[in-house]
């Protein structure tokens, strides 16, 4: 058997407030780690609270790459990520140190590690006929729609989550082909890292809710709807921005638009943050070789460290690795 010779990289993945940016930063403390932030809404400046984005001390005393790169009227895609993960990564090997990729965006994870197939580009008469559409019958029908046409995408796509609804079905209608058909193809060149798959995954969901509705709050006490009538206020920003799509910040500009009271928003705010880690869960779970600790539990820390320790002790000694 020949030896893995390639660099060392680490993943720690987890669902939205499930401890992820605290445990990466005393991994950091305990090893030569370096971390690399994998998550879509953390490259946006000016968007701070509501993407509980580590705030100024913690990234002064633990820098993390590829936050704070990007304006939110700038869209920023997982192509985009894949591009600026590798060369983070890239400086961090050559400096003799490991790369700590922490983070809850699932394709951003699967964009860097298997490559992105060749999809086809947003058609805004597509998109145009498609919200005509759901507008006549209805998002609910769109997804069973979906279902039909491709059941795996709609599997993971859940029925309010338009964004993606309407992308998987743009791309069957300008292809002829299922998404999840097309996702398949990715590339086949070997990842240059050999990685070792953390995840925080609460075993009460219960607990995990509350936890988000807890953070919420504190969001919206720190200032959070503050933060986006500043947003607003800049004049040239948009609700079909992915920026402002992100789990909060839609809910917030749709009830600064008028659209809802203070009560429903918060409601919907929370569901949907509830719906994101759903997906997040149903995801790590799907996902072979990786190492799943509960947060919630004594000692996830020393675990987790362990594992990291035995990792960088040398190839093949904290298998499984991908």
């Amino acid at each position: 058997m020949s030896l893995d010779t390639r660099p060392l990289a680490i993943f720690l993945m987890g669902p939205t407030a499930s401890g992820k940016t605290a445990l990466a930063c005393e991994l950091s403390e305990r090893f030569p780690l370096d971390l690399v932030s994998v998550d879509s809404a953390l490259v946006y400046r000016g968007m701070d609270i509501g993407t509980a984005k580590p705030d100024a001390a913690t990234l002064a005393r633990y820098p993390h790459a590829l936050v704070d790169i990007r304006d939110p009227g700038q869209p920023y895609s997982a192509a985009d990520f894949r591009v600026d993960a590798l060369a983070a990564m890239q400086r961090i090997s050559a400096q003799g140190r490991v790369p700590l990729l922490v983070g809850g965006t699932g394709l951003y994870f699967r964009a860097l590690q298997q490559g992105l197939s060749d999809l086809p580009e947003a058609d805004p008469a597509t998109r145009a006929q498609l919200a005509a559409e759901a507008a006549r019958l209805g998002w609910p029908a769109m997804h069973a729609r979906l279902a039909a046409l491709d059941p795996a995408a709609a599997a993971r796509i859940g029925c309010n989550d338009v964004q993606r609804l309407q992308r998987a079905l743009e791309v069957i209608e300008l292809t002829g082909r299922p998404l999840s058909e097309l996702q398949r193809g990715g590339t086949t060149t070997p990842f240059p890292w050999r990685v070792l798959k953390l995840a925080l995954l609460p075993a009460d969901r219960r607990v995990l809710h509350e936890r988000i509705a807890r953070r919420f709050d504190a969001m919206l006490a720190e200032g959070f709807l503050d933060e986006v009538r500043a947003l607003r206020a800049r004049g040239d920003l948009h609700a079909d921005l992915p920026a402002i799509r992100a789990v909060g910040y839609r809910q917030a500009w749709e009830h600064l638009d008028g659209q809802t009271d203070a009560a429903t928003f918060r409601e919907r705010a929370i569901f949907a943050t509830r719906q994101l880690a759903k997906r997040q869960t149903t995801w790590l779970r799907s996902d072979y070789g990786t190492r799943l600790f509960d947060p919630d539990r004594p000692g996830v820390a020393v675990h987790a460290a362990t594992a990291a320790s035995l990792f960088l002790a040398g190839p093949g000694a904290a298998a499984p690795l991908t």
